[in-house]
């Protein structure tokens, strides 16, 4: 009881340490796990047992027999699933041709360099090292998001490496588990028939099961068939049967059953895929913490011996410095990206839980058949997992900054609401090169946005996922733009340091309108114009017009003109480099005025004879 506890205890505190400290949860989880499992039983303990023992094959321990391993299949099934949730075939057309390289053609070079390497390296034999070079070909978010959350990068390479974690997650695990299948089959005589029959049946009851199961379960949620209270339990379990089903009948298929299952749950008409996103984030960050924990104390020391030589550091060298850049460049040829972000692309490439757990999981599964040279499987990939990790979390940052993907000044802009007056005003700012993000918990204002080409999220301005997403490391503006003062207020408060460093702005409210000595240093735009104001504009005259500026005072004339007309609203003043300057409610400097200006409102065309006149 005390050591399944301190599991969790523990767990969850290097999870919080991930979070204070700003990386990757993995590196503390494994840290914690080697300090209670094997260092403890060389180092610490009196009668040289671990703190916390997890053995499997023996008759003591929290998972005597086989228990261990049922938990791993079991706890990796649930997080693949939860993984596969994530995966919008909308969001991997935006991405470009170079993730489809990076997820195919990287993958096959990562696979066949690193096998190659393994197998000369450490002698290792073609199966055991194809077997090495199949898990570490994924990389995974759970690690990547950690690293670049605070690293201001263009969205374009932030977007590569978050979607190539994703998506290479369930690819790298079917070819392990594929390369597994040939080991376990094949045998001596090789990759015999029968290997090449398993595979088919992996293949197709992994999809069958995956497939049919997903729409059974979203024909059982959307005609309500289910409680409400039971969705996420009801759904956790189906998710277990799919995975014990599938085994059952294809040994081995499980895994690519729960992915399929998740990538056509993800990508279908359900509802509450949101609630049940956020359930199954949350189990996966504790079947996580506990098993990173496991993995790592069930490593013996002799295990860790093995890599104590020159051979270690020669392969991990070889993956980071030579297969990660080969399968980078190779894959972006021809692509938009520059040398520099192609350089900092193939520098950034930790491995993950998928590596780990299933190395552990099919490591030990060999071991116990008596195959040569299985016993290099877990802690090479554990060696592989722990290196990246370490290395990239505390390099990204200056490596960045070396190759100059380091962005000084983030330029991207944040609309929080996407009604039609922020759709308007967010074309705009794209049309003139700003990259605009907007967020909206109106799933019908996020569609009509993503229907224009703008780039929105469906989501609650007081959840966690905003602080989350690395493609938002280009934002420096604010602007809150909803008809709730309370939900603008909030955004300031909470989002303003992170995504405002340039200026975080936010609409005045009626009362602040009605009181001239009551004017926010936030003020968006005018003092005269609030949310109501602006969507009544925004009705009669759906355009947002330029007019050029003679000089300082001629600015001036034009925004007490706008003051007095109800149908003009000033947003913006462009420089003639066609930078664009918000036009603050507060702040009345006019220092960007300059010959060749012009002031960016919204509403009806401002009458030339009266702006001459004046």
């Amino acid at each position: 009881m005390l050591e399944l506890a301190g599991i969790i205890i523990l767990g969850i505190l290097a999870q919080w340490v991930a979070w204070r400290f700003k990386i990757p949860a993995i590196l503390p989880l494994i840290l914690i796990g080697l300090l209670v499992g094997p260092i403890a039983a060389e180092y610490l303990s009196e009668d040289g047992s671990k703190w916390i023992e997890p053995i499997w094959n023996g008759e003591k321990g929290l998972f005597p027999g086989e228990g261990l391993y049922y938990f791993v299949s079991l706890a990796i099934s649930i997080i693949l699933f939860e993984g596969g949730l994530t995966l919008k075939r909308s969001e991997i057309k935006n991405v470009g041709p170079v993730i489809t390289k990076l997820i195919t053609l990287g993958s096959a070079i990562t696979f066949f360099s690193a096998g190659i390497l393994a197998h000369f390296i450490f002698d290792l034999s073609w199966e055991i090292s194809f077997l090495f070079s199949g898990l570490i070909i994924v990389t995974g978010p759970t690690v990547i998001t950690p690293i670049l959350r605070n690293i201001p990068l263009k969205k374009d390479v932030s977007a590569v490496l978050k979607w190539e974690g994703i998506l290479i997650d369930p690819i790298g695990a079917l070819v392990a588990v594929l390369v597994f299948e040939f080991i376990s089959v094949g045998g001596d005589s090789g990759f015999t028939k029968t290997a090449l029959m398993e595979f088919g049946k992996i293949i197709l009851f992994g999809t069958t099961f995956g497939f049919t199961f997903a729409h059974a379960l979203a024909f059982a949620i959307n005609k309500k068939l289910i409680p409400h209270y039971l969705l996420n339990v009801v759904s956790l379990s189906t998710v277990l049967l799919v995975f014990v089903e599938s085994e059952i009948f294809a040994h081995e298929s499980g895994l690519l059953a729960v992915v399929v299952m998740g990538m056509v749950l993800g990508n279908g008409k359900l509802e509450n895929i949101k609630e049940l996103l956020y359930f199954k984030e949350s189990l996966s960050v504790l079947l996580i913490s506990i098993l990173f924990i496991l993995l790592a104390a069930n490593i013996n020391i002799e295990d860790m011996m093995l890599l104590y030589n020159w051979k270690t550091a020669i392969l991990f060298a070889s993956v980071v410095f030579l297969v990660r850049p080969l399968a980078v460049f190779l894959s972006t040829i021809n692509s938009n990206l520059k040398f520099k972000e192609k350089l900092f692309i193939s520098w950034v490439g930790p491995r993950g839980i998928v590596a780990a757990g299933i190395a552990s999981l099919f490591g030990s599964k060999l071991i116990k058949e008596g195959v040569q040279g299985a016993e290099y499987i877990t802690p090479l990939v554990f060696m592989i997992v722990l290196g990246t990790v370490l290395l990239n979390a505390t390099t990204a940052r200056l490596f960045a900054k070396l190759v100059g993907v380091f962005l000084t000044k983030s330029e991207g802009i944040l609309i929080i609401g996407a009604s039609k007056m922020s759709r308007l005003l967010g074309h705009y700012l794209e049309e003139n090169g700003r990259h605009v993000v907007l967020i909206d918990s109106n799933q019908s204002n996020i569609k009509k946005a993503k229907e224009i080409g703008l780039e929105a999220f469906d989501t609650n301005i007081y959840s966690e996922t905003l602080t989350d997403n690395i493609e938002l490391n280009d934002v420096g503006y604010l602007m809150a733009l909803t008809g709730n003062s309370d939900i603008n207020k909030y955004a300031i408060n909470k989002f303003g340091k992170q995504f405002g460093e340039n200026g975080s702005f936010r609409l005045v409210t009626k009362e602040e309108m009605l009181d001239d000595k009551n004017n926010p240093k936030e003020g968006l735009f005018s003092q005269t114009d609030d949310y109501i104001s602006l969507n009544e504009v925004t009705q009669k005259f759906p355009s947002i017009q330029e007019i050029g500026i003679k000089d300082k005072d001629h600015y001036l004339e034009l925004i007490e003109i706008t003051n007095k007309n109800k149908d003009i609203i000033p947003l913006f003043v462009k420089d003639s480099s066609g930078e664009l300057h918000i036009i603050s409610s507060f702040n009345k400097e006019t220092s960007t005025i300059k010959k060749g200006s012009k002031l960016v409102y919204l509403g009806r065309s401002f009458d030339v004879n009266i702006i001459e006149a004046n």
